[in-house]
């Protein structure tokens, strides 16, 4: 069949006014952009504040207005309102610019090369309470794109972060370990374990007795314990914090397949390192999770827990009244077994 050649008048009336109806968004939405960014740049206090705070109004609403709104324009003079000695303008801001972030990489790849992260880092050290707690959500939201982790890392926010963790906020932990997680576990670019200090250890420790060991949130932890039980001085912090190798211990029993391969890797580097370690890892029970870990755990896990046992063992060995109160007979026939069945696991040879 031929075309129409007639085609209906009032559908063509109906694709220009759809047509009039997106130009006039667009010119609404500039409009919108320009007077924000006008307010944001040359307004006093006040206007910035009001300013900042329909830019975080509009940004919740969609992630099509996050794009919108995260303009050069918009986004650089919220960026300066976190040097303002006004805490008002500066809470003001850090909230825009949370919301600009969320669930769009781009906007924070672009937060970030407007200079944001100096003016959060004297935030973190200059302020607490909300603020404070306001600055490391920001710098926990940046540190999820992988181009940001480089200049975040080398920013010196680190130590900030870890003494965050000694806080009173418990928010402002949670979004420190998970910032500090974020820089620390990924592919490229992660910084050096050095720059990890053993401070954390104790607050780490304390989060992982306290959380639910199952929970994503000890997913993080025991991997930022495994990065520091790799030192000397890591290995003494954890095995002196009161109920420290316990919570790793019960991490083991009750975690998920990542929180207990990171658990056991803890355990290992530990008991590697020294054989009073072992005995502390007897003392806690540490049998019967591992042994349901050779057979429930991430192939790693499996491996780790394997070479874990053997060592176990071998401390055990010269001390059977100990392993056998500790442990118990039907345990220790579980052993047995696996050391029979142990080469269907292939250990490495090296901590996995």
């Amino acid at each position: 069949m031929g075309q129409n050649p007639n085609p209906n008048p009032n559908h063509e009336e109906e694709v220009e006014e759809e047509g009039e109806d997106r130009r006039q968004r667009s010119l609404r939405k500039l409009a919108l952009v320009h007077d924000l960014s006008r307010s944001l740049s040359h307004g006093d206090p006040e206007s910035r504040v009001r300013a900042a705070r329909d830019v975080r109004r509009i940004a919740r609403s969609s992630a099509r207005s996050r794009s919108i709104l995260a303009a050069p324009s918009v986004v650089q003079p919220l960026v300066s309102m976190l040097l303002s000695s006004d805490g008002v303008v500066r809470e003001s801001a850090l909230l825009a610019l949370l919301n600009l972030a969320v669930r769009n990489e781009r906007n924070k790849d672009r937060i970030v090369k407007s200079g944001a992260i100096p003016p959060l880092v004297e935030i973190l050290k200059q302020s607490d309470g909300n603020l404070r707690d306001l600055a490391t959500a920001a710098i926990l939201s940046l540190s999820v794109s992988p181009s940001n982790k480089q200049p975040i890392s080398n920013s010196g926010v680190i130590p900030l972060l870890i003494d965050i963790l000694n806080s009173r906020s418990l928010q402002g932990k949670v979004d420190a370990v998970t910032a500090l997680y974020n820089l620390y576990i990924s592919q490229d670019n992660n910084p050096s374990p050095s720059t990890l200090t053993t401070e954390a250890i104790p607050p780490l420790l304390s989060l992982l007795k306290d959380c639910k060991k199952h929970s994503k949130f000890a997913e993080k932890a025991t991997a930022l314990l495994e990065i520091l039980s790799s030192t000397e001085g890591g290995q003494t912090s954890i095995s002196k914090y009161d109920g420290g190798i316990l919570a790793i211990v019960e991490t083991i029993e009750g975690g998920t397949l990542i929180s207990t391969e990171h658990a056991v890797g803890v355990l290992l580097m530990l008991c590697r390192s020294r054989r009073q370690y072992r005995r502390l890892v007897l003392e806690e029970g540490a049998i019967p999770g591992l042994l349901r870990l050779t057979i429930d755990g991430t192939e790693k896990g499996r491996e780790r827990a394997v070479v874990l046992l053997d060592l176990l063992r071998e401390e055990a060995r010269p001390r059977r009244k100990l392993f056998q109160c500790v442990i118990g007979p039907s345990l220790e026939e579980g052993l047995n077994h696996l050391q029979m069945g142990k080469s269907s696991c292939s250990p490495s040879a090296g901590l996995v």
